[in-house]
């Protein structure tokens, strides 16, 4: 897979006056280069078009995009991947469906999972929630920036920090040992979304995440 540092994961509830695309599309301006769709509450049908439309969104601006949990949606719009929890397919049922080809993220919370991920071919894992976070529902207590030095000192595969992250905190992240960082309503729920991801990557840049 292409190397990335900024993911963004969609969340209309954070931007109910405006439209997906045009949020994300102001996400990738500012720099995002992974887009994961993440909606767990509409019917697949709009889950498709929502799919659909974002791929070409992601395909006119060169950047990568994954769909969280909706395998047969992925794959009905060539998505560029997955991105599954630690509750959802298991790994190794997942590739099989998907294919060879097709990028495979997966959450992680502590590190016997990412040891786990690593091992069953993962092509990328999430570290988090980093921080506490109200943008998903059911969400694990946080790993601190502890379980991110772990990770650092163990796993090889790319990891994403994300849950919580903010423009306040991004350093101690930083600071930690990540590289890439992730968010959904520090991002999406912005007014300025364009100049809030550039704000990210002079951050990321100046830390050195490569």
């Amino acid at each position: 897979m292409k190397d990335f540092k900024l993911y963004a994961i969609t969340g209309e509830e954070f931007h109910p006056e405006r439209d997906l695309i045009e949020v994300m599309e102001e996400a990738i301006l500012g720099g995002v280069d992974i887009i994961q769709l993440r909606d767990k509450k509409s019917k697949k049908i709009d889950v498709l078009k929502k799919a659909k439309a974002l791929r070409e969104l992601t395909r006119k601006h060169d950047v990568t995009f994954i769909v969280n949990d909706h395998i047969d949606v992925a794959l009905a719009v060539d998505a560029d991947g997955i991105h599954v929890g630690q509750d959802d397919l298991p790994l190794e049922e997942a590739r099989k469906v998907v294919g060879p080809d097709k990028i495979i993220g997966i959450s992680t919370h502590v590190i016997e999972e990412a040891r786990l991920a690593e091992q069953g071919g993962a092509d990328y894992i999430g570290v988090g929630p980093i921080f506490e976070t109200n943008s998903k529902e059911d969400v694990v207590d946080p790993v601190t920036t502890a379980y991110v030095k772990q990770v650092v000192e163990e796993i090889t595969i790319p990891f994403v920090a994300l849950g919580g992250i903010k423009l306040h905190n991004v350093d101690q992240v930083l600071d930690a040992g990540a590289t890439r960082i992730c968010m959904i309503s520090e991002i999406v729920g912005a007014n300025d979304i364009k100049g809030t991801c550039e704000k990210f990557i002079a951050i990321l840049d100046e830390k050195g995440a490569k």
